[in-house]
Order: structure tokens, then sequence, then C-alpha cells
């Protein structure tokens, strides 16, 4: 089955459309973008240059994928969009592709759900499954791994990691990188504990949560030096993969973790 392309949108002749692909009245596909089968272009989006998109996904009226990236080094050089299967990039959010300084790409995997009013900046990368509610914002170069949880409102400094299965509080600013199975709140962003609502979905052992709280403890509460509190963490919790995934998350970080903050701190921060 061809694509259904509405008499009042305009699709560049440059552009390749796959099977049973939906384009709605004056929405915009521009010059060499390439969509998969079974994709919908609703009525007033926007298909940027140089986009690159599987198969499944859906983008809303008013969204716009693909843009030039708001970077002041961007000097109109090409770079490229890349979009795996089955995402819904809802009404008004906009997504920019890369620069040169950034790798050249902006990338986003599967099954994500990027709500009204999100931002993804150039050169960031994004995993599977992943939240992001509405109006949270993603400066340049930030990574962003699979099924972490974004809430509405919040926002990620420029080069900042999000871990797996991390979750974002709304209203939250991240200016450092978030480990996976953490949470952080407040409006500079620190981690309130483990992240037991994604950590609990995953159905893992009991023994499992009771690590990574442990874990946790050790490594933000326990008042030791991190070094310190890393080489205790590995002795202790080795043959633990959720554990030896956050220490190897922070030994790996350049900019640093977040720090721990109580409930009530975030909420007076």
């Amino acid at each position: 089955m061809s694509a259904a392309i509405h008499p009042s949108a305009f699709v560049s002749d440059t552009a390749e459309i796959g099977e049973r692909v939906v384009i709605g009245p004056c929405a915009v596909v521009e010059d060499d973008v390439r969509i998969g089968s079974d994709c919908e272009i609703r009525a007033f989006a926007s298909v940027g240059r140089h986009t690159r998109m599987g198969s499944g996904n859906i983008v809303h009226s008013y969204a716009f994928v693909g843009g030039i990236p708001q970077d002041l080094k961007f000097r109109g050089e090409v770079s490229r969009l890349e979009i795996g299967d089955n995402n819904n990039f809802r009404e008004f959010c906009t997504v920019h592709r890369g620069t040169d300084g950034g790798g050249g790409v902006t990338r986003i995997g599967s099954n994500n759900l990027i709500m009204a009013y999100c931002h993804v900046a150039h050169d960031c990368i994004l995993g599977d499954n992943i939240v992001m509610s509405n109006n949270a914002t993603l400066a340049g170069h930030v990574r962003i791994a699979d099924h972490a949880v974004l809430g509405g409102l919040s926002a990620v400094h420029q080069f900042s990691r999000l871990g797996r299965h991390s979750f974002v509080g709304g209203m939250t600013g991240i200016a450092q990188d978030l480990p996976p199975y953490m949470t952080a709140v407040g409006v500079r962003g620190g981690i309130q504990g483990p992240n037991l609502v994604g950590l609990r979905r995953m159905r893992p052992a009991p023994a499992v949560i009771t690590a990574v709280r442990s874990a946790f403890r050790l490594i933000w509460l326990s008042g030791m030096p991190r070094r310190e509190a890393l080489e205790q963490a590995t002795a202790e919790f080795a043959e633990v993969p959720e554990v030896m995934e956050i220490i190897t998350f922070i030994r790996e970080s350049e900019r640093g973790v977040l720090h721990a903050v109580r409930a009530a701190e975030a909420r007076d921060a």
C-alpha cells in the first residue's frame, strides 16, 4: 500500500516515503528525508532535512523534528537526525539535528514518548523506552539511557548523562550526571534515593532492590570519601550487576554525579 499524502502537504521530491505512511494537511517534509513504513506525520507537523526515521513513528500536529541546531557555532553544515521505531512526538515538541562539533548526529532510539512542548537539542543521544513529560528540556550533547523518565518542566544541562531507569522529578534542574536507578528532585536537582518504582517495574529479585538501596546509602550518605565508598561497594556488591552498573557510571562521569538531597531539602530548594 502506498503512502497517503494530503493534497495540501508540502513534501520534497527528494524525500523517500515508506509504505502506508500518512502525511496530513499542511504538513512539511523537507529535502533528503527518509520516513519508514507505517509512520504518521499529522497536520501542520514538520520533518526537517537530513532526517532518517524508522517505522511506526507519529509526529503530532505542530511538532518539528529535524530542525537546525540552536548553536552559535553551527554554520549550515550537513548534519543528521536519526530516529528509530515506534516513537511518539507530541504537539509542539522540537528535536534538532547534530553539529560537526558533536559528531554530526542527534540520535533517538525506539519506543520513546516525547510529550508536548519538549525539546531535544543538537547532538543528544537517547536510548529506548524513555518518557519526557510536558516541557522537559534537554540541552546539547545530553545522553539518556533506556527507561529513564523526566518529569514535566525539568531541564538537563549540556553534556550531562542520565542512567538507565533513572527518574527526574518535575521542575528539576539537572546540572551533573544522574546514575542508573536513582531519583533526582529539586530546583537544582540532587539524588533523593533509588528509583524504587522503576526498579520494581523491572521485576528483579528482592535482593537486587535491597542491594541498590544499600549501595546508595554507602556511596552518598555514609560520609566516606567517594573513592573509598566505591571500592567498598565494589567489594560488597560485585555479584549484583545493577550496583556495578551504578559504580561504573560514576567512575566514567566527566561532569561528576549529583549529590544526595533529603526530601525536605528538595521541597525547599
